[in-house]
């Protein structure tokens, strides 16, 4: 028997896991999309991981990080739960201990976290605009009848990218269509919204930060050639994209899941069991504070919400 590590990182947009062995090799990982059901992707996910993993492997930590970690980690008795700040710089100065910068680009939101001697020292996440994310390329990729999968690739073969407005996503929707429309090359539209992403990303995200090398860009992004290319232009400096950049996450609160063991072995066989969040709106004091309850095969097992403890 072997023992193994799970770390589940769940996003708005994917779903990540990596399972790691004793001495923290990555036996098995998987990226799939979240599609607005986290507790749908994860079921997925835990069967897939567990038809892919050697028999004599047995889980003995699982963490998560993420969007929707402590629902998931609940789901999955996991014995961590983390921010994704953590669980980045976790995985990243695991394989980079030297890192002072890690830029990190996911479908709906951006961060970026500041290091000395694998200790964060400053961070920055953007949130609030969907402008310069993966979910934002994706939708212009669509508008121009692109696969995702080959923005970068035509961006590269663009000779004069155009000027695109980017700090709003409304106005680099209008912006780009303006461009197709007076007949810009594809490529060079792309190559703009490419470059557009890393000026929007150090403008909002990285501004008043100080970048040092090494610098790490990691996220769904970061397999974007395009935009890596403009951020190692704009910063003239060498970008460093990990083959696991997509899955740092994933690999970092799987790292913690094995560092705070509890000697209970997991199982990966939730498929069959019933999860159900139900809201409403507490009204024991004037906070009136939006209470949500759990339910794990209809029985109640935790609620979060409420301010002044008072639970309803």
């Amino acid at each position: 028997m072997r023992k193994g590590y799970l770390g589940i990182d769940i996003g708005s947009i994917s779903t990540k896991g990596v399972i790691l062995d004793e001495e923290n090799n990555i036996l098995e990982s998987l990226y799939i999309w979240t599609e607005g059901n986290p507790i749908k992707a994860v079921k997925r996910l835990l069967k897939e991981l567990k038809e892919q993993l050697d028999e004599d492997v047995e889980i003995y930590g699982i963490g998560t990080t993420g969007s929707a970690r402590k629902l998931i980690g609940l789901m999955v008795d996991a014995n961590i739960v983390k921010n994704e700040i953590t669980a980045h710089a976790v995985g990243t100065t695991h394989f980079y201990p030297n890192v002072k910068t890690i830029l990190e680009i996911g479908g709906q939101d951006s961060k970026i976290i500041l290091l000395n001697d694998s200790i964060i020292t400053d961070y920055a996440m953007n949130t609030l605009c969907a402008a310069g994310t993966g979910a934002f390329l994706s939708s212009q990729a669509k508008r121009l009848g692109v696969e995702i999968n080959d923005f970068g690739m035509l961006a590269l073969k663009s000779r004069n990218p155009v000027k695109i407005a980017a700090r709003c996503t409304v106005f680099a929707e209008s912006d780009l269509i303006h461009k197709a429309q007076v007949g810009y090359p594809k490529e060079d539209i792309i190559a703009g919204l490419c470059r557009s992403v890393v000026l929007n990303y150090l403008n909002n995200v990285g501004k008043g930060k100080k970048i040092e090398k090494p610098i790490i860009f990691q996220g769904g992004v970061s397999k974007n050639e395009g935009v890596v290319k403009y951020f190692r232009e704009i910063l003239n400096a060498d970008v460093i994209v990990d083959s696991n950049s997509h899955l740092m996450g994933a690999i970092g609160i799987a790292l913690l899941a094995h560092s705070h063991e509890d000697g209970k072995k997991r199982t990966l066989n939730i498929a069959d069991i019933s999860f159900e969040t139900k809201g409403r709106e507490c009204d024991k004091c004037s906070n009136h504070c939006e209470i949500l309850r759990i339910y794990k095969d209809h029985t109640f097992i935790e609620s979060w919400g409420s301010k002044c403890g008072k639970i309803s």
